[in-house]
């Protein structure tokens, strides 16, 4: 008979742990939480110091039954859900359902599902930390008041089945705000001038700096012709060199955001899917003889905290495999970030040693590239700094400096293993200037002017938006993913060309929230809020005196909103479009995944059509109808004809409209990581580059 009962979220955690512990534990999966507020009804009294109203979640009476039963033939009951806030109220509501002794250690945590890290977690039980169940009790509730009491009003004045969430509308709002400023944006002209000069021969290039040393920017053709003007068969000579080495430091391992950017530029994984394949690495893979191992630390975390462990660990494997140079003398500690919690370590490979080459064979292809990166990040960040060497070049003719600047790895240090990516996709590429020395006559190769215009604000990609939300203190790195995702199934955004764009829902929403409820839209109230909560987290503040301060002037905005918010009626954009059904116009609708069109006969007629998107190719395959950009039940994007299913031609690839010059096949856009985009033949061995 089994001495104790171990209880954590999933089925793949419990495999895993339980191959550590052996015959005397019973390791059994709740699938999550068990308990929450009733979905029909506030669940939430007010008058009672905000004294929730849990129930046993639908369709958990058998989960529950198998636990109970099984609690009932041990000793002892251990409580392993995660280690962060919601493992914490998992574990309390498993220990009241099941009626155990919270006086008793029953909580069991640990940073990773390794067998060292196992069997001494459960050397050392501690007591549930009533501390992080409040605060994520406070999370909750605060949720359901402002949801449960929003909605209803949203429903009445706008349309049913609308929503409005804590962190989700702020998110809303910065997304309507950034396409705002894209809309009001006003371009400035300004120009360059780029001098290709000659040293000995070799060809560098110079730009415009100004009429001395300070930089002077150029607005018109006319500034421009005045430079050219002065130049012109003049001599260019070296006024000034200046030589540096600089040193560069590599990131620091990955948080949670900082993962989920990561994984968007170079993997191109949405944020929902680089969590969901962390915690499968942080669960447990089946390695063959090895047997099942969580190969990365606890994947939702906003602490850099490394343990002396994990780098005495990377430091031997860097000396073995790179040399001594590019190990650290003594370990790098990176700064932490304004209100991290650090209570667990970074993102790491739970062992160093285990290489991504090494793992191939058993990982998913999804799996392997996101253990990758977290291995080559955790790696690159316990390696030596680099070391570059720069020179800037000032050059002189006749009162006009020109600036050329050059750089070279003098010792690549972590930049061997890994680095960081930025949001506009740039590579930062090594710039040889031939020796150069002050006093240096140079002859003019090739001048060139060009035009150009402010750009706006990019829209917010997915990266790039969780970034802000980190940056300003909204949410935590367990909501980011979910956040991102309940705003879209809203239909309050849409993602185009994988950047965040308002829908008119979206903005109708959020202009009346602004209206009626402006504190919910406040990006310093929503930090504050978190800060709150965290200080919940510490023992610092009790949870019903943070609820009671927000609710007091929350619940008097929640009155005057139902007497006066009016009427707005939503009305569907109608298209050229008729109804082969009913001869009625169809009209523009927003669904789940976007917009689509609709009969505007409904609920009498209700045909619904998907929107077409025409790439400008005509069909290879019947030579009559044309190629349009279709979606798989995956939402991935690939190309058919649209005589479907009369035509049955189909392309992952895009095809373009002109044919292959060798053979005169079709030509399609090949997309690979590292190479960009190239153009390649679909019958002959044909490929040139795509124009970039």
């Amino acid at each position: 008979m089994a001495d104790a009962l171990v209880i954590v979220e999933s089925p793949a955690k419990a495999k895993t742990i339980g191959k550590y512990l052996g015959g005397k534990y019973i390791v059994k999966a709740s699938m999550g939480h068990v308990r929450d507020l009733p979905k029909s009804q506030m669940g939430v009294d007010v008058t009672k110091g905000f004294d929730p109203k849990y129930i046993t979640i639908r369709g958990k009476g058998d989960v529950l039954k198998v636990l109970k039963d099984a609690a009932k033939k041990v000793k002892k009951v251990y409580l392993a859900a995660d280690p962060d806030r919601e493992g914490e109220a998992i574990a309390w509501h498993l220990a009241h359902y099941l009626g155990l002794d919270l006086n008793q250690p029953l909580r069991v945590v640990f940073n990773e599902i390794t067998k060292d890290a196992i069997k001494d977690a459960f050397k050392h039980p501690r007591h549930i930390n009533m501390d992080l169940v409040n605060a994520q009790q406070a999370r909750r509730i605060l949720d359901r008041l402002v949801g449960y009491n929003i909605s209803p009003i949203l429903w009445k004045k706008v349309r049913k089945g609308l929503s409005a969430g804590r962190v989700q509308s702020v998110t809303v709002k910065m997304i309507i705000d950034r396409e705002k400023e894209i809309k009001e944006f006003i371009p400035e002209e300004y120009w360059t001038i780029t001098n290709t000069l000659l040293r000995s021969g070799k060809a560098f290039e110079a730009r415009f700096h100004g009429f001395g040393p300070d930089k002077v920017e150029l607005h018109s053709e006319e500034e421009v012709q005045d430079v050219l003007s002065r130049i012109k068969g003049q001599t260019y000579t070296v006024k000034k060199v200046t030589k540096k080495e600089r040193r560069r430091n590599p990131a620091p391992p990955f948080i949670t955001s900082s993962l989920q950017q990561e994984a968007a530029r170079k993997l191109n994984f949405r944020t929902a899917k680089t969590m969901m394949v962390a915690q499968q690495l942080y669960e447990g893979i089946d390695l063959g003889k090895a047997g099942t191992v969580g190969l990365i630390t606890y994947m939702r975390t906003d602490s850099t905290r490394i343990s002396t462990v994990a780098q005495d660990e990377a430091k031997e494997y860097i000396t073995k495999h790179y040399g001594a140079d590019y190990a650290l003398e003594e370990a790098r500690v990176h700064g932490k970030s304004e209100g991290a919690q650090d209570a667990h370590e970074a993102i790491r490979p739970t062992s160093v040693l285990r290489s991504p080459d090494e793992l191939k064979e058993y990982l998913s292809k999804d799996q392997l590239r996101l253990y990758r990166l977290i291995w080559e990040r955790f790696v690159a960040s316990q390696m030596a700094s680099a070391v570059l060497d720069t020179m800037t070049v000032d050059i002189e003719v006749n009162g006009v400096y020109f600036r050329a600047t050059g750089s070279k790895v003098k010792f690549p240090g972590f930049m061997r293993v890994y680095v960081e990516g930025n949001d506009d996709g740039s590579k930062e590429e090594d710039s040889f200037l031939p020796p150069i020395e002050e006093g240096d006559v140079l002859q003019e190769k090739a001048i060139e002017p060009s035009q150009h215009f402010t750009q706006p604000p990019p829209r917010y990609s997915e990266a790039r938006l969780v970034k802000t939300l980190e940056e300003n203190g909204i949410g935590r790195p367990s909501t980011y993913a979910p956040t991102l995702e309940t705003i879209q199934k809203r239909g309050y955004v849409a993602l185009e060309e994988k950047r965040f764009v308002p829908t008119e829902l979206g903005e109708i929403v959020i202009s009346l929230v602004e209206e009626f409820f402006p504190e919910i839209l406040d990006v310093e109230f929503t930090s504050q809020m978190e800060s709150d909560l965290d200080h919940v987290e510490e023992g610092v503040v009790d949870w019903v005196k943070v609820l009671d301060r927000f609710y007091e002037d929350f619940a008097k905005r929640v009155e005057v909103a139902e007497e006066q918010m009016e009427q707005v009626e939503l009305k569907d954009e109608v298209s050229d479009e008729i109804c082969e059904l009913c001869g009625r116009h169809l009209v523009y609708k927003l669904g789940r995944f976007g917009k689509f069109l609709a009969c505007s006969g409904f609920p009498e007629c209700r045909n619904t059509k998907p929107i077409v998107k025409e790439i400008g190719v005509a069909c290879p395959s019947c030579k009559i109808g044309s190629i349009i950009e279709r979606k798989s039940k995956k939402r991935r994007v690939f190309y058919g004809c649209n005589r479907y299913p009369e035509c049955e031609f189909v392309s992952w690839d895009k095809p373009i409209a002109r044919p292959c010059p060798k053979c005169q096949g079709l030509l399609v856009e090949k997309k690979k990581k590292k190479q960009g985009v190239s153009i390649a033949c679909t019958q002959c061995d044909y490929q040139e580059e795509a124009d970039s």
